[in-house]
């Protein structure tokens, strides 16, 4: 069994997740399966599915034999840091997202009432110009 030297992140790991390049997250373990991928029973596209998250639950759910996980190992290069989120957080920020709340109450005040107005305006001309026809 190979030792286990390198953390890696699961956002690292998922950036490994093409046939060129494939790696999966079992069990808080990393696995190159890259060169595995050729003669994976369950077929290449079951590996490459599988990358970018924690694919325990699908490995387990598979029933795979003790000859299987055997084989596992010898693809195993590391271990998720467990120290990493499991997802990093996002902050979405826009220049143009105002923060005084009567003004976002009236920007979706004025966002509802555009459509409205709109087709009022268009009848009140079409009917203006139905009646200049006749």
């Amino acid at each position: 069994m190979p030792t286990l030297t390198r953390l890696y992140t699961m956002q690292e790991a998922a950036l490994h997740n093409t046939r060129e390049d494939c790696w999966v997250v079992v069990d808080g373990k990393v696995y190159n399966v890259t060169n595995y991928l050729d003669e994976h029973p369950g077929g290449d596209d079951v590996l490459i599915a599988a990358t970018g998250k924690d694919a325990t639950d699908e490995f387990e759910d598979a029933g795979h034999s003790k000859s299987a996980r055997e084989i596992m190992e010898e693809y195993c290069i590391g271990e998720l840091d467990p120290s990493a989120p499991a997802i990093p957080e996002l902050e979405i920020y826009s220049k143009n997202q105002s923060t005084d709340p009567l003004k976002k109450m009236m920007e979706v005040t004025t966002q509802y009432w555009v459509v409205p107005i709109a087709i009022v305006s268009i009848s009140v001309v079409a009917g203006f110009l139905y009646l200049r026809t006749k």
